[in-house]
Order: structure tokens, then C-alpha cells, then sequence
């Protein structure tokens, strides 16, 4: 039998959900065979990852960035499941990538529902004035009203901006993206934009 490796554990716990000594255990049991502890592991009735959005993000780091001259820095919290994702510079990177759109697109919020309800209220008054004084057809209100209140996300709410690093997503994309490749729930907890 080939030794069980930190990969192929962790290739394991991404296919299953299961912790690490788990894991590990499961392997050892068939002889580094993941199909056969796979297979072993659902015949023990272990739960099988679910939802990866549904499980506890605890772990983490903060990612920072500094912004050549001095005058704009941002902090952010990312949360993860475990320390030991927590430590690959994969997180770290996305981590400090977070905080770098974070220093250069200033976002208020970090989600949709982060918005306050006044606000959300105040917003779309003033849009349906801005429509009214346009002449628009009113059958065509809630179309554009929807149109602008998504642009309005995309403006405040973090997870929804435009990632500055690749246009052709969005801060909810690239923490999918991680999710994807480090099998953990990711979660973007809190952050601080500062300037001078």
C-alpha cells in the first residue's frame, strides 16, 4: 500500500464533508483506496457533505491591504471551517485580493441584506421620481426599478461590486471560485475601509 498523503486526505474531506482525522482513518481502513472509503463511509452512515454554504465558517484570517501612498488601507475578516485552510496562501491571498477591492471600490455593506430597509425605501422614492420626470410608461416601472436597485447593489454591497482584479466577476464569484477549490464554506464576515 503507497503512503496516504495530507492530498489525498484532503481530497477525502472534499468529497465527503468528513473531518480530517476521519478522514484520514477512513483511508487507512481501505488501504488508501478513496472509492472503497467512500464507499465505507456512507455504509457507516456518515453525513456526506451538504451544502457547503450550510456549514459553520469559525476559522480565518484578515486580510489587509495598504495602498502605496499611504492614504487608503482596508481590513476584512474571511472566515472559513478550519484552521487548516486557514493557513494555505491560497486563503490568505483571496483574503488580501478581498482587501484590495475592498481599499479600491469602497463598498458600504458587505450583502443585499446588510442594507437598511429606510435606505432601500429612500432609494427606490427617489427612482420612481427620477421615472415619473421621464415620461416612462408606468407598465415598465418595475422593470427599471428592479434594473436600478440591482446597479445600486452592485454599487454598495461588496459581494455584488465588480471584482477590480477581473471584470468578468464579482466578489460573490471569486468567493465561489474559492469555495470550489478549497472545499470550505467562505465567508466574508466584516471589513474597515480607513483613509487619510
Amino acid at each position: 500500500m503507497a503512503p496516504i498523503t495530507t492530498a489525498d486526505i484532503q481530497s477525502l474531506r472534499q468529497q465527503t464533508g468528513v473531518g480530517m482525522l476521519e478522514a484520514k482513518k477512513a483511508l487507512t481502513e481501505a488501504k488508501g483506496d478513496a472509492a472503497l472509503a467512500i464507499e465505507n463511509l456512507r455504509k457507516a452512515g456518515k453525513k456526506l457533505a451538504a451544502s457547503k454554504s450550510a456549514r459553520t465558517a469559525k476559522e480565518g484570517t484578515i486580510g489587509t491591504y495598504m495602498h502605496s501612498n499611504g492614504n487608503v488601507a482596508s481590513l476584512v475578516v474571511v472566515l472559513c471551517e478550519t484552521d487548516f485552510v486557514a493557513r494555505t496562501d491560497d486563503f490568505k491571498n483571496l483574503a488580501h485580493d478581498i482587501a484590495l477591492h475592498i481599499a479600491a471600490a469602497n463598498p458600504t455593506y458587505i450583502q443585499p441584506s446588510d442594507v437598511p430597509v429606510e435606505m432601500i425605501a429612500k432609494e427606490k422614492e427617489i427612482y420612481c421620481e427620477q421615472l415619473k420626470g421621464e415620461n416612462k410608461p408606468e407598465k415598465m416601472w418595475d422593470t427599471i426599478l428592479e434594473g436600478k436597485m440591482k446597479k445600486f447593489y452592485a454599487d454598495v454591497c461588496l459581494l455584488q461590486q465588480v471584482y477590480v482584479k477581473d471584470d468578468s466577476l464579482t466578489i460573490a464569484d471569486v468567493v465561489q471560485q474559492a469555495i470550489s477549490k478549497l472545499g470550505e464554506n467562505i465567508v466574508i464576515s466584516s471589513f474597515s475601509r480607513l483613509t487619510v
